[in-house]
């Protein structure tokens, strides 16, 4: 097989699985079902595989498969460009992809419908590898626009439930504000380019760096300022930077495997991804570059915050994803792209790990969701204690897992910058090491730690639960469970140990080529004066040296304060964090209300939606339209007609008298 024809297998090999799967399922049965979907997302794995290893030989790609239409000048075609950025997304995204198709056999086994689930997760596959692999602009937004359909379809997966479709509905609307300044970005490159195509534009960027743009007045804007400003308004969506935010805790509602399969490596990942395969034209726009910076560095503080009062297993790791996604933000703005997509493939990883381990704890309490009614669980589920430690660890950034490698260059980058914010961003950053490694072992002592708390309690949670199952699996009418839990079965636990592994090594085996090593060629590019990545590697001096570093520096002890301080509150204290909610109330309120974005939302852009169409409707509508144009057309004419219908008597002498008066004026008008 030629590396071409692979090139195609990958992508298409989920999609065919996708296609029978969803159309013949309930025929084919579960068991053929699922593993239809699992080996076509495991050949796409190992043709991964097999891609990743023939770009490190030096093997890069860029082509046409064929072309879809001609616009004028513009050719709109469907290729492929395969380059070491291509290789690790593709390598993430197939593995972790794979992982959640093993633990869904597990996870969904009582679900109705099992096999459309699966249908849906292979093409969210497909749809996620063409985004990756595209060469072009347009196929970038076909993928970037079919991730988002097969999100919306996954989240509201289970369509009985108001909150799911609610919540389905929110990610879809969010996602297409940011699509809307995604596609105005497109537009501008292609109505100055003149081109869709990756290669072209990348290497006529320099030409348009000093062309300006009026966008209102006469006041000139920079073109790539405008450019890549609206392509990151897109990439906000996608990526839930702050506001755009919204859409990601509310779609916990979905099954807990597409919380890993969207919030992981894949969906949430697609706007990093592409500021990064965007790198030429985002480094001629300084303004563009802060921009991204301060987002970021908002959302990675800001977001980290919120996971603190969280009390839903899944929305604790879900504002985690958030905050992580701030990060990786961050490095974009600073230019360091390298440790963005870095800290997106060990993130993939573990937070794919924490997602699966929370899942395997809601399926032993019987979808409990509530950490306040768990406790005391590692003695009962080993490997997923184990598991969900190594997870947490490599979150808070302990070395030697994989998260202290990434978070710790992002922050070394952010402090070497200067880019416009870059302070704030320092601060941000440093920060949320602190804020995340306390809530992540929050998590971690409420679900494992203390005394059992699973059979105090008599009814359903206060938060929502995550029961797609048949009523077999719920909590009986009575609000008792069924039975005490018990360690999950091996479809849900080796994915877990999968994941476990690169959790752990990821980090010290590739920092050196991602970050300063030519790992990514050509794929990623960066201006002399904003390399922060080359200050860093002048001093780097190997990986123990780099750890040697990173224990004696301040954001490695931030994090081994907040470890401590979650172990004093929720195993030597726990008592204690109750009297800080109640004497913090104006700031709790705050965060419980995750800082008002969806009162706000909710009144000002849904409300005044509503109220400019109640006004359009009574005033524009009503009045205007079918009021003075419909109603007072007829009225005109009602009116027109009562005066004529005078001369219409019927009778003879009016007749008569009339044209007596017609002839005397005629005779009156032509003897002037």
């Amino acid at each position: 097989m030629d590396m071409k024809t692979l090139y195609l297998l990958v992508p298409l090999a989920p999609l065919a699985a996708s296609v029978v799967v969803g159309l013949f399922g309930p025929r084919l049965g579960r068991a053929a079902s699922h593993w239809l979907c699992i080996l076509g997302v495991a050949a796409a794995t190992l043709g991964s595989f097999v891609v990743f290893r023939d770009v490190a030989a030096g093997n890069v790609f860029n082509g046409d498969a064929y072309t879809w239409a001609t616009v004028g000048d513009v050719r709109l075609a469907v290729g492929f460009l395969i380059d070491p950025l291509t290789a690790t997304m593709m390598l993430v995204v197939t593995f972790v992809s794979l992982m959640v198709h093993v633990y869904t056999v597990g996870y969904m086994a009582e679900d109705p419908g099992y096999t459309r689930f699966f249908s849906y997760i292979s093409l969210f596959t497909f749809a996620m590898l063409m985004l990756v692999m595209s060469n072009n602009f347009l196929q970038l937004f076909f993928g970037w626009e079919a991730v988002g359909l097969v999100s919306y379809l996954l989240i509201g997966f289970w369509y009985t439930r108001p909150t799911a479709i609610r919540a389905n509905l929110k990610a879809f609307l969010v996602n297409r504000v940011g699509d809307f300044g995604f596609v105005l970005g497109i537009g501008l490159v292609a109505a100055h380019f003149g081109s869709l195509d990756y290669r072209e534009v990348f290497a006529r960027a320099d030409d348009f760096a000093a062309t300006t743009v009026s966008l209102w007045g006469d006041a000139p804007w920079s073109l790539m300022s405008v450019v890549c400003i609206c392509l990151f308004i897109g990439a906000m969506g996608k990526s839930a930077q702050v506001p755009l935010h919204v859409w990601l805790p509310d779609s916990m509602e979905g099954p807990t495997p597409i919380s890993a399969l969207i919030h992981a490596a894949t969906m949430v990942t697609a706007g990093i991804f592409m500021v990064a395969r965007m790198s030429p034209l985002f480094e001629l726009s300084e303004t563009a570059l802060s921009v991204v910076t301060v987002v970021g560095a908002t959302t990675a503080l800001f977001m980290a915050f919120l996971g603190i009062v969280q009390n839903d297993i899944k929305r604790v790791v879900a504002y985690s994803t958030l905050s992580q996604l701030g990060y990786m933000t961050v490095a974009l703005g600073v230019s360091a792209y390298s440790a963005a997509i870095f800290h997106l493939t060990t993130h993939a990883f573990f937070k794919a790990l924490l997602f699966l381990g929370a899942g395997s704890v809601i399926i032993a309490m019987h979808h409990e969701q509530d950490l306040r009614k768990m406790g005391g669980l590692w003695r009962l589920m080993p490997v997923t204690w184990a598991t969900a430690v190594v997870g947490s660890l490599a979150l808070a950034g302990i070395p030697p897992f994989a998260g202290f490698f990434s978070k710790d260059a992002i922050i070394e980058a952010v402090h070497a910058s200067d880019i416009p914010g870059h302070g704030y961003a320092y601060f941000a950053v440093v920060t949320g090491v602190f804020v995340t490694a306390f809530y992540s072992f929050r998590m971690l002592f409420l679900a494992f730690h203390g005394k059992p708390r699973w059979g105090e309690h008599d009814g359903r949670a206060a938060h929502e639960h995550d029961h797609g199952h048949d009523a077999g699996d719920e909590p009986d009418a009575h609000g008792h469970h069924g039975g005490p839990p018990k360690e999950s079965p091996w479809v849900v636990t080796v994915p877990l140990v999968l994941l476990a592994i690169p959790s752990v090594y990821a980090g010290w085996a590739y920092i050196e080529p991602m970050l300063f090593g030519d790992y990514f060629g050509s794929a990623i590019v960066v201006r002399p004066e904003h390399a922060v990545l080359w200050e860093l590697k002048a001093e780097w001096r190997g990986v123990a040296a780099f750890v040697e570093h990173g224990v004696m520096s301040l954001p490695f002890w931030l994090a081994l304060a907040g470890i401590a301080l979650a172990a004093y509150l929720y195993l030597v204290n726990p008592g204690l964090p109750e009297r800080i909610r109640r004497a913090a109330g104006p700031l709790y309120a705050l965060l419980d209300n995750k800082y008002y974005f969806d009162r706000f939302n909710d009144f000002v852009i849904a409300g005044g939606a509503r109220r400019l169409g109640a006004f359009l409707s009574s005033v524009g509508d009503r009045a205007i339209i079918d009021g003075f144009f419909v109603n007072g057309s007829a009225r005109v004419v009602g009116w027109a007609a009562s005066l004529l219908r005078h001369l219409q008597s019927g009778y003879v002498y009016h007749y008569a008298f009339a044209m007596l008066v017609g002839v005397i004026a005629l005779l009156a008008w032509y003897g002037r």
